[in-house]
């Protein structure tokens, strides 16, 4: 369809009065709430948890995450991206199930990342996990391959997969893949 300028300027002007009168135009759907309950396994602590309202972020169930993702070797507490828990409810739509997330490894110091890659040559020098952008997880009863897959098929970061250790590694960094 071809749009003439008098065609154009009646849908820029009815796209002006619109704008200005918000209760005719038509309201996209608002977003879902978001909840997760998860376990830290490490410490044995547990959260349910409503994190985003669905128009909002809720700071003070971000809070509460941070603490139950902190260091636990240090004690060390830090603001996780917040768009890992984003991608850990998505992975659960696309499995299309709620299950418990049990979790493996959240923040860690500088310090605790050296310690861990003293031991072990799969730990990142330069690990996501010291920016709080990095998650180890599974999901309870739920196939660690199908999680595997589930996030990737988000492309929305870095999944690792580790069989043997028994979790899925998920990052917002670029969107990379390894086993």
């Amino acid at each position: 369809m071809k749009l003439s300028r008098r065609n154009f300027l009646k849908f820029a002007g009815a796209g002006a009065i619109l704008s200005t009168c918000p209760s005719l135009a038509i309201a996209s759907p608002a977003t879902k709430p978001r909840t997760l309950a998860l376990n830290n396994l490490h410490t044995g602590e547990s959260l349910e948890t409503c994190y985003f309202d669905g128009q909002k972020y809720v700071r003070d169930e971000l809070h509460k995450l941070n603490h139950l993702c902190r260091d636990f070797r240090r004690n060390e507490v830090f603001s996780m991206d917040k768009r890992l828990f984003d991608h850990i409810a998505r992975i659960q739509k696309v499995l299309g199930t709620d299950a418990e997330v049990q979790i493996i490894s959240g923040y860690r110091s500088p310090a605790t990342n050296e310690q861990l890659r003293n031991r072990s040559s799969g730990v990142a020098k330069k690990s996501y996990h010291m920016t709080g952008q990095a998650i180890d997880f599974r999901l309870h009863g739920v196939s660690l391959r199908r999680v595997r897959d589930a996030a990737r098929s988000l492309k929305a970061g870095g999944v690792g997969y580790y069989p043997k250790s028994n979790f899925v590694h998920i990052d917002t960094g670029p969107v990379r893949y390894w086993s």
